[in-house]
């Protein structure tokens, strides 16, 4: 019966026979008549069908909402079960910037989960320095982080893209006009960095020394409530990641951060010790490289 939900749930969710059939590598009437048989068994109707149309019944649509669950259940039951069984559990760690926003870690994390549902994914977050203390020590196997140090023979530094730097602030705020703002531009305006209470006076340093920040600083737990901050036009976040502005809320605009003129530009990359390949690790830098290209 797990096959014929599977096949349920493809119908469903592809709204079409044909395309379901596809995907799941069978024919139409194949398909068809495993629903049938899951309707039979369960003695009810779940699809009604209409020419070369069908529509979700009341019992349909419940059905198909649970079984979601269900399945989801059984797939987590079945890794469990062979984890337990193989008395070992394969396991990777990887570490973020707190504060960056573009897409393309969690779109790796998703694609990474998808191909290899048996290793267990642990998702550290933390500012430069925590990022790099993770890897050193070995809670992190492989973090993304930006390049502030020289490289070390020690780590695989795979650079994935240089990206220009940015700030969020209230649209309301007449700066919100500018195609791009120096930094000594910015001494009227509060700063409001992600940082947890340790690394405050290490990013408090960076961004007054390096990036050329010059007025008051504030700092926030997390990047949603320093958005919330410049919402409420109490300042500037500077954003690690994408140009675009994804995942800012519309009452912010995002500005870019020029230097002389010319955009101010950091590099993001992928690093790891080179003791520690273990096939999972190149995989998943693999696949994160594919999102940022």
């Amino acid at each position: 019966m797990i096959k014929q939900i599977r096949y349920f749930q493809a119908v469903v969710r592809c709204k079409s026979f044909t395309e379901a059939a596809e995907e799941c590598f069978i024919s139409q009437s194949a398909i068809s008549q495993q629903i049938q048989a899951l309707e039979q068994a369960l003695g009810v109707q779940l699809i009604r069908r209409e020419k070369r149309r069908f529509s979700l019944t009341p019992a349909g649509e419940y059905f198909y909402q649970r079984s979601l669950i269900f399945i989801a259940d059984f797939e987590k039951l079945c890794m469990e079960t062979a984890r337990i069984a193989n008395k070992t559990e394969a396991a990777l760690s990887i570490g973020c910037l707190k504060g960056y926003s573009g897409p393309e870690f969690q779109l790796a994390v998703a694609e990474f989960s998808e191909k290899y549902p048996h290793v267990s994914v642990q998702i550290l977050n933390g500012n430069h320095e925590e990022l790099y203390e993770a890897l050193r020590t070995g809670r992190a196997d492989l973090v993304l982080n930006d390049q502030r140090r020289a490289f070390s023979d020690e780590y695989i530094n795979c650079i994935l893209a240089a990206r220009e730097c940015f700030i969020e602030l209230s649209a309301r705020n007449p700066l919100a006009a500018l195609t791009g703002i120096e930094p000594e531009d910015l001494k009227s305006y509060c700063c409001i960095l992600v940082a947890s209470p340790g690394q405050q006076e290490n990013e408090k340093n960076y961004y007054q020394e390096i990036v050329g920040i010059k007025g008051d600083i504030q700092f926030a737990d997390s990047l949603e409530e320093a958005r919330l901050l410049a919402a409420g036009g109490q300042g500037f976040v500077p954003v690690e990641g994408a140009a675009n502005a994804t995942g800012a809320a519309a009452a912010l605009q995002r500005v870019r951060l020029i230097r002389n003129g010319k955009p101010m530009k950091k590099n993001y990359g992928a690093f790891w010790k080179v003791d520690n390949s273990n096939g999972y690790v190149e995989s998943f830098s693999e696949i994160l490289k594919t999102k940022f290209t």
